[in-house]
This record gives structure tokens, sequence and C-alpha cells, in this order.
């Protein structure tokens, strides 16, 4: 039945999959001779999840679902949509949400009868890392026309980068699905959403084109000559002059990325502050962000604390006490370095680092594994956080930042109390640096942590007719995997 009068909406409740793997970022450190201290201390990183052989974007994304599925003892029927929020696409038509479903509705069908998601919408959105986030806000809007409807967004992401590149110590991979509907137990979402879009090339993922005479120069014992027979099948055909390549390492610039971050988040801000009358930052309990790393939200947030604070005139007296030509430079640095704003980060920002110092970039799911990060820990310390307001500040490069907040419900501790999430993360395996590297360049023909009690990726086919067909399938507990 179509809403009348006004109600709440927003999430219900969150689960997650991170691969059980992951590489010690003082291994990494000590491997390719950077310090240690500047990665941990001076970007929070601890360590960096890693899909194993078994594991693709699809199978962490089922993972990620299933669980909240289970949890919430929710009928495949009642989930009226699963939208995928991913940049770590599998295929350049299909999407990621119809594996997902492929490989739910196998898994359910003994339960819930044949197809049973048969009515179950499903769709990729894809954004670099606010992707997710554009899903949550259009489900949102879905659930906002009908609140009788159930959605799901799940974000999954694989950030990997080109061995010894400037990003390889921010890689990161796993999942998280959001359950959205009325009258949610965790947190509550309103308008408005301040928005900033510039299109640039900050961070892309381009088609490479490659024509014949390069593969086929590539190949031993080939000559150019020989290049109008070359081919390979199911890829190159006789005919074709050139293939086009999609890679998942990214071109980057990371000092360019850093400086549309920051520029889109306070264009989105002040987007923001215009659209909610007498908005202050000191409403906000709470602030999440998308972190490419840990430490990377209270790093590009203190020019907004800057502009906010700037008539405290104990703010002030900290700023010139610390560099008495402040006001000459306005370097943020010492922004940073003032008791106000570390307090600040302390109590507002610091709890949502927590799990991305310990998994990595996880592109899309970042910005809501932060949010899973900060309600556990307070759940931990007993904190009441009821009716206290979060503050959001999504970015996906390309580029576009999205400002929002949501209010902590009644019913928040009901549903973080089955999160796991540090309990999970401390179960993981840790692996040394020569099989991190083979799992990087996918040497290994067998994984490092078999699956048990989750999805995995069966196949790939190399069939010229079904040339990168995937198949799935569910191990039990009690399953060998090889």
């Amino acid at each position: 039945m179509k809403t009348e009068s006004k109600t709440i909406i927003g999430i219900d409740d969150m689960a997650f999959h991170v691969p059980k793997i992951f590489l010690s970022i003082k291994e990494l450190a000590g491997q390719r001779k950077i310090e240690y201290a500047k990665l941990n201390e001076g970007l929070g990183l601890e360590a960096m999840s890693l899909a194993d052989v078994h594991e693709d974007a699809a199978t962490m994304a089922a993972n990620a679902v299933k669980s909240l599925i289970e949890k919430n003892n929710l009928s495949p029927q009642s989930i009226g949509r699963i939208y995928v929020g991913s940049e770590s696409l599998i295929d350049g038509s299909k999407p990621i949400a119809s594996y997902v479903l492929s490989m739910l509705s196998d898994y359910f069908e003994k339960t819930y009868g044949k197809n049973a998601f048969l009515h179950t919408d499903a769709v990729d959105l894809t954004f670099a890392c606010i992707g997710g986030v554009d899903a949550l806000h259009n489900t949102l809007d879905w659930v906002r026309a009908d609140d009788s409807r159930v959605g799901i967004v799940v974000c999954t992401d694989n950030a990997k980068y080109e061995l010894e590149s400037t990003g390889e110590y921010t890689q990161g991979a796993g999942a998280v699905a959001v359950l959205v509907k009325s009258n949610p137990r965790l947190i509550s979402i309103e308008e408005p959403i301040g928005v900033a879009t510039v299109g640039v090339h900050d961070f892309f993922k381009p088609l490479r084109r490659l024509n014949r005479n390069q593969l086929a120069a590539s190949v031993k014992g080939s000559s150019n000559g020989a290049s109008r027979d070359f081919s390979i099948p199911g890829i190159l055909s006789t005919e074709e002059n050139y293939i086009d390549v999609h890679k998942i390492f990214p071109v980057f610039d990371g000092r360019y990325s850093n400086e549309c971050y920051a520029n889109r988040m306070n264009e989105a801000y002040t987007h923001f502050c215009r659209l909610k009358a007498n908005h202050k930052l000191s409403r906000w309990n709470r602030i999440i962000f998308h972190l490419p790393y840990a430490f990377h939200g209270k790093r590009v947030f203190m020019e907004i604390f800057f502009g906010e604070n700037s008539p405290n005139p104990e703010f002030t007296k900290q700023l010139l006490e610390l560099d008495s030509k402040f006001y000459e430079h306005k370097t943020m640095k010492t922004v940073a370095q003032t008791p106000l704003y570390r307090q600040f980060v302390k109590e507002k920002i610091e709890n949502g680092q927590r799990a991305s110092s310990l998994v990595g970039n996880m592109y899309t799911g970042s910005i809501f594994l932060s949010l899973m990060s900060m309600l556990e820990i307070e759940l931990n310390a007993h904190k009441e956080m009821e009716n206290m307001v979060i503050g959001f500040c999504a970015y996906g490069s390309g580029s576009k930042s999205k400002v929002f907040e949501g209010t902590v419900q009644k019913q928040w501790k009901t549903a973080v109390k089955d999160f796991r999430l540090f309990e999970t993360l401390a179960e993981r395996k840790a692996i040394d640096f020569e099989l991190y590297e083979d799992v990087h360049g996918a040497r290994l023909s067998e994984s490092i942590s078999p699956p048990e009690n989750e999805f995995y990726l069966k196949s790939v086919s190399t069939s010229e007719t079904l040339y990168g067909e995937r198949t799935y399938g569910f191990a039990e507990k009690s399953t060998i995997f090889r």
C-alpha cells in the first residue's frame, strides 16, 4: 500500500564478507623497503585482505547477502530488489547482481522452491567508490514510495593495484550487504543530500586497445609478417585487427585523487548546508567517510573543520601557538595538530577507522565497513547511541561526493550485537610475502584457505563459444575444495 504520511526509512541491518587471508602491512613494508611507520602511523594501515583463488566480487557479494538474509529470517519472495554497487565488474554486459541472484536461488531452492528470487529486481550501479551509496539512495527512494517494500544493497569490490605501485599498500577486498526498509532498527536516513560532481581523470580503469601486430610480436617465434594469421580462440578472430582489454588495475594519480576527494567533499558539504537550514558541524555526533586508507577521512576533513571553527577564540589561540604566522599561509597540517581537532577526531571519527586499518580499501564497501566499525566499537564500549546523528561523506573518483546524515534508532543494539566484525577479522589467516605475490599474479590453482560454508567460483570457461562463462557453487563445511 502506498504511504500517505511520512514514514521513517533507512538501514535495518548489515552483514559483511571479508576473505579469510591477509597480508601484514609490516611484511609488505619490509619487502618494499618502505618505512613501516609511514604506512602505519601516517596512513593507519595494519593489514590488507586478499581475495583467495575461489573468490571474486560476485562470491563475496553473495556471501554477504546470504548472511543478511539468514540472520534476519527473510524469505526471498519478500525481497523486492538486490542492487549491487561495485567497480570490480566481471562482465561488460551481465551484472554482478545476476550472478548473485543465481547463487542465492540455487542455495535457497530446498527451503523456498525453484526460482525463489524470480520477482526480485537486480542491477549494478557503477561510479567508482560511490556506486554503493548511489544504490542506497536509489533504494531508499524506492522504499519511501511504498513502505511495504524491502530491498538489499550490496557493495562488493577487490581493490587491486600493480605490484610496487603507490597504491599497492592500500589494497583490500570484501563486501557489505545493507538491508533497507521502513521503520529500521539501525539508522534512519532522510534528505537532503549534498552532491558535487565533476568529470575528471583522477582514477579510472579504461579499455586498453592492443592491435594484432602487438599481440603477434609478443608470441614467441611469431613475426609481424605472420600477424594476419594470428588468432586466439574465443578472444581474437583472424578478421579482427585489435582487441580491447579491461584490466582490474587502475590508472591513477594519488595526489590529484586526494585533491579531488577534498574538493568534491567540501563542495558537497557546502551544498548540504545550503539545503539543510541552520546546519552546524556540531550537530553530527559521529562522521563516517569513504576510506581509501584508514586515516584519509581525518586528513581531508580539516578544511571543513577550520571553516566552521574559525570564530572560536580558543581554536584561534591554539593555531597561533602552533604557528604564529598561520593566517598568512593557512596550512591545514597545523589545524590537525590543534587539541580541538585531535579531540574532534577521537570522539567523532576514530572508531570508524579501526576496521579499515585491518582490511584495506574496499572501494564501494569502505564507507559501510566504517559504519559497522564505529557502531560495533560504540556498542562494546557501552555507549548510548540512540538519537545520535551520523554524518556521511561519500566519494567516488571520476569524480563525485555525496554528503548526508542519518539518525541512530532505538533498536540499534539489537542489530549491531550480531555484526561480529572484529571477531571475524581476528580469525583470518596471515600469509607471507611470496604467497601474496602468487595470489596477486593469479599463479595458484588451489585456494590457500579452502571455502567452507560459502559460495565459491567453480570455473571460468575457455571454450570458444562460451569463453569467460563463470559458474559458481556452494561449499558445505564438509566439502574439500580442489
